[in-house]
């Protein structure tokens, strides 16, 4: 952890930094698997929306 003081002798914390990295295109498996999960979002936004509409 970095620490520093200034001139009134408050302390200032610092988290250390992870390490950096560029990330990955997925994969056809991984792109395939996020539009399903996307879809199931979809229908379940879409299910809420009609039973408030119903419920209201």
């Amino acid at each position: 952890m970095y620490t520093t003081t200034n001139e009134e002798g408050i302390l200032n914390n610092y988290a250390t930094e992870p390490q950096m990295y560029y990330s990955e295109y997925p994969s056809p498996e991984q792109q395939s698997r996020y539009a399903f999960q996307g879809a199931i979002a979809g229908l379940f936004i879409m299910a809420m929306v009609l039973v408030a509409l119903v419920a209201s």
